[in-house]
């Protein structure tokens, strides 16, 4: 196998609200299925921590001048997803030459489901895949079209337009209805998407559809991203094999919730879009959800996940049905995997950080605080200067206002404590700290001291690298 690691609002739709509504739907399912997947993905991942990242070549792909992150992972080899046909494209969204189109192409009866930014500006591609899936119910997809290089968001009813002329034209490609093709769309806000560079390009990119084109595909979406990422893994459902792959992009403007991030998932497995639904709307809360590189939430976030029904195995429609049990940890793998991805390419990153908290009154407020330790610029800045700053850590709790024992509180960095019980500890040594935080990935572990709730949380360092590339963003 290859490697893997809100509250209701006004006028909410049912998509709006599909992580949260799903998740409380199945609590009595889910405790189970997340202790099992978690454990399964710590082990898969872990065979993968010691491997070195390949040396940065000068500039990322399709990116000159742009620095590989040295937190980079190599790509994995995605064998073809029976069903799934990919094809890329320069359709001109960038000055300079790259790919910056890709149309994944599913066969009849694929089901989708979708999770998507809960910014309040969402784009007209997240709005377009909204609609159309709670009116089909996410039965009969059989296109993605995704383009990097405009965001087409705040665009109002010109860009809306230019989303539904995308939607037809592959439509007519495919011999399907326009509420059958999912858009996505990443790069500048506020730029009309000219639609008519997406329609020229389509015939030639019709042509090159291919089972084999993940790879490419990975490297078509990215942004300010400096490599591809990808995840793939294999998994048994009554005696038949079925496999999982997926891409991300993601660089800055990566927050909760729904992480800033494009994702798309495609498995040959034979699952209803009810099943699809249940199991985005509880992974995604301790993968996509649980990473963070500047706080910032993106008006695009969409993360949509597709299943062709090829591989043979029984149709399953029941997220709970026990056939389903393998599957359930190899998709949390994948979303993991990914979801790390993002946050080791963090703009600028030089340092893979995670996050724990324990001793919290409750999930949530254990979330909360691990969420204010990772978006601190004082703490990440320490993080980048290797320094061992416990009290910036200190701060980032307390200043969250939620329950904490003040004379209770412990600070680790890896297994050196550096306060416990409210204090320095007695054991503190300034150099194994500093010799530990020298490392590219580093662990925090931080317990309150007035409960059993827990939460991890990843994060990276903030650099002048950071400042860089996004002052230079749109140039």
């Amino acid at each position: 196998m290859s490697r893997v690691p809100s509250s209701k609002k006004p006028g909410a739709t049912p998509v709006d609200l599909v992580g949260q509504t799903l998740e409380k739907a199945i609590d009595p399912l889910k405790a189970a299925w997340k202790s099992a997947a978690l454990k399964r993905a710590d082990r898969d991942t872990r065979q993968f921590e010691t491997e070195p990242a390949p040396a940065a070549p000068a500039a990322a792909p399709g990116k000159p001048g742009l620095q590989v992150s040295p937190l980079a992972v190599p790509f994995p080899v995605i064998p073809p997803i029976a069903g799934v046909e990919i094809a890329t494209g320069r359709a001109g969204f960038y000055k300079h030459e790259r790919e910056d189109l890709v149309v994944f192409h599913f066969p009849e009866g694929a089901s989708c489901a979708g999770v998507f930014t809960r910014h309040t500006v969402g784009s007209a591609p997240v709005d377009w895949c909204k609609r159309q899936l709670e009116a089909t119910g996410g039965d009969g997809v059989r296109a993605l079209v995704v383009n990097a290089g405009c965001a087409n968001a705040f665009t109002g009813k010109p860009g809306a337009d230019a989303a539904r002329r995308t939607a037809s034209a592959v439509a007519k490609r495919f011999d399907c209805r326009q509420r059958d093709v999912m858009l996505a769309s990443t790069g500048v806000i506020g730029v009309v998407l000219d639609d008519g560079k997406i329609a020229a390009r389509l015939p030639e990119v019709e042509g090159r559809l291919s089972a084999d084109a993940w790879a490419a595909a990975g490297r078509a979406i990215m942004t300010t991203d400096t490599f591809p990422k990808g995840a793939y893994a294999t998994a048994e459902i009554d005696g038949h094999v079925v496999r999982i792959a997926g891409i991300a992009k993601g660089s800055g403007m990566i927050a909760p919730d729904m992480a800033t991030m494009l994702a798309f998932i495609a498995t040959d497995a034979n699952l209803s879009p009810a099943v699809l639904r249940t199991l985005l709307g509880v992974n995604v809360r301790t993968t996509f959800n649980s990473v963070t590189v500047d706080g910032d939430t993106s008006t695009n976030d969409t993360c949509l996940m597709f299943a062709t029904g090829a591989s043979g195995a029984p149709r399953i429609s029941r997220a709970g049905d026990r056939r389903l049990a393998d599957f359930r940890e190899k998709l949390e793998a994948v979303m993991l995997d990914l979801a790390w991805q993002l946050v080791r390419d963090g703009e600028g990153a030089t340092k893979f950080v995670k996050v724990t908290v324990t001793g919290a009154q409750s999930p949530h407020s254990a979330r909360r605080i691990a969420k204010s330790i990772c978006e601190s610029p004082l703490v990440k800045t320490a993080f980048a200067g290797e320094d061992a700053n416990w009290g910036r850590i200190v701060m980032a709790v307390g200043k969250t206002e939620e329950p904490i024992d003040r004379d209770h509180l412990s600070v680790k960095f890896g297994d050196l404590v550096a306060a416990h019980e409210g204090a320095v500890s007695p054991t503190y040594d300034e150099a194994k700290m500093s010799a530990y935080m020298k490392r590219p990935e580093l662990e925090v572990s931080v317990d309150v001291g007035v409960g059993r709730g827990a939460a991890t949380v990843w994060t990276c360092d903030l650099t002048k690298r950071y400042v860089e590339i996004n002052g230079d963003y749109r140039s």
